[in-house]
């Protein structure tokens, strides 16, 4: 993790730069004490963090805050500072974190995790979006059966499910029995045409034919080759959403 300390005071500086190498996560630090400098190294190092000063001399920690947000990419910041007024106005510029002075080691373990947890749930996201254009693209799906991979048109899938211990997967013409959990064809499965009506079912909405009213709030699909589906309570609302209804 590579950070940039931007204070004006030297002091300063050291005693949070000391605290930040006393966490394993952080590879290299930084430091500046001017705006002009500051803009300097977020050029040439590209941080992933910046602890800034709100007071520096002539310059204000806003000003780079506000130069930040209109980066690409821009790092995340945490304002040190022994300015407690300026709390709101800096969660406004959507900083990580607001931490005083004197420095307490505690408060700067907390974030450093902040971040990495944000970091995480960044990449989770980009991830989870990959799959879904992944998914939205994919025209077969690669089934283990036996000592076999077999693929099979996703259009054709009308559900697939959970029968008696047995994770199946019913085709407009055929029904195979898999390896895979109903968890992991679900992702497989993670694209608009498919969704989680039940525990142990994942439909293709294109192939639903009927919506019947079962008992207790509950439903079941009649498919269009007469399969039938049941809809759980929890999972009713999803699909009534999806379906408009």
């Amino acid at each position: 993790m590579k950070i940039l300390v931007v204070d004006d005071e030297m002091l300063a500086r050291d005693e949070l730069k000391y605290l930040l190498y006393r966490i394993k996560e952080v590879d290299i630090i930084d430091e500046a004490d001017s705006l002009e400098e500051a803009l300097e190294k977020l050029i040439e190092s590209k941080p992933d963090l910046v602890f800034l000063d709100i007071q520096l001399s002539d310059d204000n920690g806003f000003e780079i805050a506000d130069l930040l947000k209109k980066m690409k990419n821009p790092p995340a910041i945490v304002f040190a500072t022994a300015y407690d007024q300026y709390a709101l106005q800096a969660f406004e510029v959507d900083a990580l974190d607001y931490i005083l002075k004197p420095f307490d080691e505690e408060r700067i373990v907390q974030a450093i995790k902040k971040f990495q947890k944000r970091k995480q749930h960044e990449i989770e996201e980009k991830q989870t979006v990959l799959a879904s254009e992944v998914s939205n693209r994919m025209t077969k799906l690669a089934l283990p059966i036996g000592e076999s991979i077999v693929l099979i048109n996703v259009k054709d899938i009308v559900f697939a499910g959970v029968l008696d211990g047995k994770v199946i997967v019913k085709t407009t013409c055929d029904t195979y029995m898999t390896h895979d959990t109903l968890a992991i064809l679900e992702k497989k499965l993670a694209q608009v045409d498919f969704l989680r009506v039940h525990r142990s079912f994942i439909v293709n909405v294109n192939h639903i034919s009927e919506i019947q009213p079962w008992f207790n709030s509950t439903y079941n699909l009649i498919m269009q080759e007469d399969s039938k589906v049941p809809v759980s309570r929890t999972y009713a609302k999803e699909l009534k959403k999806l379906l408009r209804i």
